[in-house]
């Protein structure tokens, strides 16, 4: 279910900035150019949001948002290097690639949280610490959405642009 909802929101927040008129208000959640920074929001949104909801039905398991943040973390981690490895190998990457790192991203992470989940090995000394974890990359989304960094994982490949 968390594949599901994390592919279709982040192929819709891929085009929702374009379809609402490039509204401010819509940026940090939303692909407002073609960087690695905003296809790794595109994941981010949908995970965080599915996870608060899903965080109803495992109220009882005490690992729960450590499993999310290493389930996060490694779906944001894939995408950049799988992304910079195939390009470095063959030099291009065609927009079907593209796609699919998005989608190998958030099938290995949901993978791997079952697995996590079900496998009952993990131990959380900090879930409150997890969960502030993940909103302080929230925050950094929204930050770096209006202030982006001048290195390459920020830079529009079609533009040579940064940020909005």
């Amino acid at each position: 279910m968390g594949f599901a909802v994390t592919s279709l929101g982040g192929t819709l927040l891929h085009f929702l900035y374009d379809w609402l008129g490039k509204a401010v208000w819509i940026a940090p959640f939303s692909g407002v150019n073609e960087s690695t920074w905003e296809h790794m929001k595109l994941l981010f949104w949908p995970m965080f949001i599915f996870a608060i909801v899903q965080s109803l039905f495992f109220r009882e398991n005490k690992s729960y948002w450590c499993i999310k943040l290493r389930g996060i973390l490694l779906g944001l981690v894939l995408i950049p290097v799988l992304f910079y490895t195939y390009n470095g190998v063959i030099g291009s990457s065609p927009d079907w690639i593209n796609i699919a790192i998005f989608f190998i991203a958030a099938a290995i992470s949901y993978y791997c949280e079952a697995r996590w989940l079900n496998d009952n090995t993990i131990r959380c000394k900090s879930p409150r610490l997890a969960f502030a974890l993940i909103c302080v990359i929230s925050i950094l989304f929204v930050v770096f959405t209006f202030a982006p960094l001048e290195i390459g994982i920020f830079k529009d490949p079609l533009t040579g642009t940064y940020g909005i």
